[in-house]
């Protein structure tokens, strides 16, 4: 039997690599669905409360973004319409790479944050909420049929960062499907034309997804509610003050951790969901 020295960074780095592996095939059979091996497109909105639920949403941008990371998956903004004074007020990701919306699929509903107030001069605790949508990125081989009288498309000038072309011209692209009432926008790509691309993609995108929910309501009730995003009945609860605590309360699961959680630290939630279910 051969000793391994402990301290040998190379050794243990290979180790945890193996072990990430490991339990990434033990759960593999997991991703079960038509669309879980697509990627995903991910929006971000906040709540009530102003700049509070607003720098709430950012950091949840960012605990997705870093996930997206240590995943190996590319994380583009579409949209990102930033906070009055800070955060934002809601953002919309692709996350392109194998099994991306499998993931993420459970990770929709109301995220509550409890912590001390950094925009409250009297230190006081304060609670934020913030919402999550997630539908797949399904490529042309899934045939979604939409009527192009059942389209009302906005163009309207773009509002964040992205160039010259920002706030000179109308390339920004809001496209609602009358029949869902289902909107999409896109203004981060460099024309009309591809923004106008980009909100198609996405429209067919999430109007597959709602296909997808309708059947799910259909054959399971309870997994169709579980995909609702209501305000007040949070999955999960990240508490900063008095405590460090993460708990998702569809599973129990908890981590004390609670900073290694919005740096990405997200898999053993998203796991514990699917094997729930």
């Amino acid at each position: 039997m051969y000793e391994i020295a402990p301290e040998d960074p190379e050794i243990i780095n290979a180790i945890e690599k193996l072990s990430q592996s490991s339990n990434k095939a033990k759960f593999i059979t997991l991703f079960n669905q038509p669309a879980d091996k697509n990627g995903a497109f991910l929006f971000i909105q906040a709540g009530a409360g102003g700049t509070e639920a607003q720098d709430w949403a950012q950091m949840l941008s960012r605990m997705y973004s870093r996930w997206a990371e240590r995943h190996g998956f590319s994380c583009e903004t579409i949209e990102e319409h930033e906070g009055d004074t800070a955060g934002i007020k809601n953002i919309t990701f692709r996350i392109s790479g194998d099994l991306a919306y499998g993931w993420l699929k459970n990770e929709i509903g109301v995220h509550r944050l409890v912590r001390i107030s950094p925009f409250n001069a009297n230190g006081k605790r304060q609670t934020s909420f913030a919402s999550v949508d997630v539908w797949p990125d399904i490529d042309d081989s899934i045939e979604i049929e939409i009527n192009e009288k059942d389209l009302r498309i906005d163009t309207y000038r773009s509002s964040g960062a992205g160039g010259q072309h920002v706030n000179k011209t109308d390339s920004a692209v809001r496209i609602t499907h009358i029949p869902t009432n289902t909107v999409v926008t896109c203004q981060n790509e460099r024309s009309q034309i591809q923004n106008k691309e980009m909100a198609m993609k996405m429209l067919r995108s999430k109007l597959y997804e709602l296909e997808l929910q309708k059947r799910a309501e259909e054959e399971n009730a309870l997994l169709a509610q579980q995909k609702k995003i209501e305000w007040g009945s949070q999955i999960r609860n990240y508490i900063l003050y008095p405590y460090q605590l993460v708990k998702d309360v569809r599973t129990g699961i908890e981590k004390t951790d609670a900073n290694a959680v919005l740096d990405g630290d997200l898999d053993d939630f998203m796991l514990a969901l699917l094997q729930k279910n």
